[in-house]
């Protein structure tokens, strides 16, 4: 599930950056304006939008750290429940009588 939350994040993300530049582009081709002025606002928007990417790869980033300290949190928790597990069954081992031994 933790999977599927960051992945979709990601594909918001990319795909807020590919309207936002796409919506850009067409409404500055379509726009009436002069060269220099279109290649000013290109020149603004595109640092608005990698801006913006900047920022959703942050926040990416930080989500996805926050999910890999989570699995490291339970790997944990399970490696110990793991040796807990042993160490009983080794202290059973030990208390038990050896089988297949006639006590006669």
């Amino acid at each position: 599930m933790g999977d599927n939350k960051g992945s979709s994040a990601l594909e918001v993300a990319v795909s807020f950056l590919i309207g936002a530049a796409t919506g850009f582009i067409l409404g500055v081709i379509f726009a009436p304006a002069s060269g220099k002025e279109t290649r000013e606002k290109i020149k603004t928007q595109a640092a608005k939008t990698g801006e913006k990417a900047k920022e959703s790869y942050q926040k990416i980033t930080k989500e996805a750290e926050k999910g890999i300290q989570v699995v490291k949190e339970k790997a944990q928790e399970g490696i110990e429940a793991i040796k807990e597990f042993i160490e009983k069954k080794k202290e059973e081992f030990a208390q038990k009588p050896p089988q297949g031994h006639d006590t006669e």
